[in-house]
């Protein structure tokens, strides 16, 4: 029996087998660590017990000298390595061969991630370092000890997730009944007893009012910022913590604090939790407080209505978060100040993206830009546009959509598409009322059948579940299909459009009316437009997308900066050629291009004898007067408006506005009947022109559009 209890008996390595004294020649360390400072100041029992390891160490033979210490965990969590320069300190060290021996109270104290455990225990392999914890001394090269430190490290990253897990349910049961406390903002306080109720101080009720009721008036963060500094209003707040602890200080507005105010649905009388989750993607090492989010309210653990005081309703908290989603640079954008009336609903045809708007000239030249691709990547410019042209279509079309008979054909096509409507209604009851009886004769045929025939029970019995959830399925897109559908009008707002049609043309062009209340009228009308130059041409293809799914396909003629832009250049050139070939003077020729329609950029209306004569001379066949210049005495690297402009192949009246802007080195020189500008550009001075050109470009290539 002695015989077959030592044969039965498990492989166990003594200690004086596992400490060697190249361990003992070697450091050795006692890891302490506690997870909280709370743990620290309130379990110091379990802080001694991890100290008292010391002695532990002693009695395996340790001198004293050769014991350390590593306590610079103290209050961080083991649940990763990050921010625990003790745990790093400790592998480090290890990897230097300079410990023979790591104690820790508990394995969990080491750490409660398994991708750090598992690393610890590979480097301790590698190195020859032995693990010790109350229970004993473990040597990862051994493969039993290996399985058994490994099963430690699993059970402690568990019982991380199982506290964890039981805390965050316990939290989740208390929020579900609206009782889980709360960080309250602005405008609220908690009376001892739990209860919450608004700032019971006047001012602080007015100031919380008042800055949602000029957020419903001015419709951007901005706009309210504004507004509250050059008024002075301050924002309450309640001291949280100090010897002023509850007291109420006025500070200084500012945009976030504006922004978290508007998003927060505590102020529709909501209680919330789980609106700031943690993402792990965004967390940065050292920062534990980085990577929160703000969820949607849709997306929120627990989102009860009318359960807190409230300054504003659910309805007006709704409209507030689609306006601020809307002023973002990727959605439409608030109505701005400005002469644009398109101003966010430009959609360039190239790339996709929003054209952005701005002004020259002090405000009176509007342009439509693509420049993302150019901002973020130094790209070339996608596309420009001249805006006073395009907006003034655009009108065109808007005043032509509210016309009285086009609102009547308008609201004809509604009431066609309302009958449309009923009819796919029909369709889909249909459906459903098919998918509800073959769900009721799923459950007549299970109940039907025995109770001890099994083997065709289980088989009626998942038919009926199939029944069940196809049900259930159509159901649920029947109800998507009905969310997605826009809304009909009632004959009282069909009544009240054919009146607003009537005014809308005498209030558009009132002196009264801004460009702001314009760019409101059409954004109720017009989704987006699309814009597409061809080319550099002068040829622009539009599309208006209507609110309500229909479109309206447009092409137009913008003004160009030079000849070789539009389009028909070459015809035209060819045609000119041809005149010029066949005798004709320059004003004969301007006449007859003229009489045949054809029109020259710059939205001028006819060609002259000056413009013929100047594209024949560019092409080297109009015999030109000897010029002036040639009369006046010149130096070296003295240039010509005209000659200049040639070389640097742009117009001359560009170059004349660097002249009169003083961009250029030039003197003034007295010819025969005029004086004339010679400009002074030697090589270094054609690069900075060439470069000062390739700059502008964009702006003048593209003047306008029509």
């Amino acid at each position: 029996m002695g015989q077959g209890a030592t044969m039965m008996a498990p492989r166990c390595v003594p200690l004086s087998g596992k400490i060697q004294s190249t361990h003992r020649n070697r450091w050795a360390v006692v890891y302490v660590r506690q997870s909280t400072l709370q743990q620290v100041a309130r379990h110091q029992e379990s802080t001694r017990l991890q100290y008292g390891l010391v002695e532990r160490a002693l009695s395996l033979g340790w001198p004293r000298s050769q014991v350390q210490v590593i306590d610079d965990d103290l209050g961080r969590s083991g649940a990763t390595a990050e921010g625990r320069p003790g745990f790093q300190r400790l592998v480090a060290e290890v990897s230097l061969e300079q410990i023979g021996i790591v104690l820790g109270i508990e394995m969990s104290r080491l750490a409660r991630s398994c991708r750090d455990w598992h690393q610890l225990l590979e480097v301790c392999a590698l190195f020859g370092t032995l693990i010790g914890d109350l229970d004993g001394v473990y040597d990862p090269r051994d493969y039993n000890d290996r399985l058994l430190l490994g099963l430690k490290g699993t059970m402690s990253e568990a019982e991380l997730h199982v506290l964890k897990q039981r805390m965050q349910a316990g939290k989740r049961a208390k929020a579900e009944r609206g009782e889980l406390g709360m960080r309250l903002p602005m405008g609220y306080v908690q009376r001892p007893s739990g209860e919450v109720i608004k700032d019971p101080d006047g001012g602080v009720q007015a100031t919380i009012q008042l800055i949602f009721d000029q957020f419903e008036r001015l419709g951007t963060v901005n706009g309210l910022l504004q507004y509250l500094v050059h008024h002075q209003i301050q924002l309450p707040h309640r001291v949280a913590t100090g010897l002023n602890k509850g007291e109420l200080a006025w500070r200084r507005p500012n945009r976030a604090t504006l922004s978290n105010l508007l998003h927060h649905p505590v102020y529709a009388g909501t209680y919330v939790y789980g609106r700031r989750p943690t993402d792990p993607r965004r967390k940065q090492p050292g920062r534990p407080g980085t990577g929160r989010t703000v969820a949607p309210p849709e997306d929120c653990q627990v989102l009860l209505h009318d359960r807190l005081p409230a300054y504003i309703s659910w309805e007006q908290f709704t409209r507030n978060l689609k306006q601020l989603e809307a002023n973002t640079t990727q959605a439409l954008g608030a109505i701005r100040q400005g002469l644009s009336l398109l101003s966010g609903l430009l959609i360039c045809g190239r790339c996709g993206l929003r054209m952005t708007t701005s002004y020259r000239e002090n405000g009176r030249a509007l342009r439509y830009s693509c420049s993302r691709a150019q901002v973020d990547y130094g790209e070339p410019l996608c596309q420009s546009l001249a805006g006073f042209p395009l907006d003034q279509l655009v009108s065109d079309w808007v005043l032509k959509a509210l016309e009285p008979a086009a609102l009547e054909i308008s609201l004809q096509v509604a009431q066609d598409l309302e009958a449309e409507r009923r009819q796919l209604h029909h369709q889909w009851a249909q459906r459903l009322e098919r998918a509800r009886y073959q769900a009721e004769r799923a459950f007549r045929q299970y109940t039907a059948v025995e109770p001890e025939n099994r083997l065709v029970a289980r088989t009626l019995e998942r038919q009926w579940e199939a029944a069940l959830a196809e049900e259930q399925d159509l159901k649920a897109e029947y109800d998507r299909v009905q969310a997605q559908q826009p809304p009909t009008l009632s004959a009282q707002e069909c009544e009240a459009i054919r009146r607003l049609a009537r005014d809308i043309p005498a209030l558009w062009h009132a002196p009264g009316t801004t460009a702001t209340d314009r760019q409101a009228i059409i954004r109720h009308l017009v989704e987006r437009i699309v814009v597409t130059v061809h080319g550099e041409s002068e040829q622009v293809e539009v599309q208006i997308h209507w609110l309500g799914g229909t479109g309206t396909q447009l092409r137009l003629v913008r003004p160009v900066a030079r000849l070789e832009q539009l389009s028909y250049y070459p015809q035209l050139l060819a045609r000119m050629l041809a005149l010029h070939e066949e005798g004709h003077s320059g004003v004969a020729i301007a006449e007859q291009l003229n009489a045949e329609g054809w029109r020259p950029a710059k939205r001028r209306a006819t060609f002259t004898a000056a413009m013929v004569t100047s594209l024949l001379g560019r092409q080297g066949l109009a015999k030109s007067r000897p010029s002036p210049a040639t009369q006046v005495q010149r130096q070296s690297d003295e240039w010509t408006v005209q000659e200049l402009a040639r070389e640097l192949a742009m117009p001359p009246q560009t170059l004349h506005s660097w002249l009169l802007k003083g961009q250029l080195n030039a003197r003034k020189e007295q010819g025969a009947s005029h004086p004339i500008w010679l400009i002074r550009a030697d090589a270094a001075e054609m690069t900075r022109l060439r470069s000062q050109r390739a700059e502008a470009a964009p702006h003048s290539k593209s003047r306008g559009i029509c």
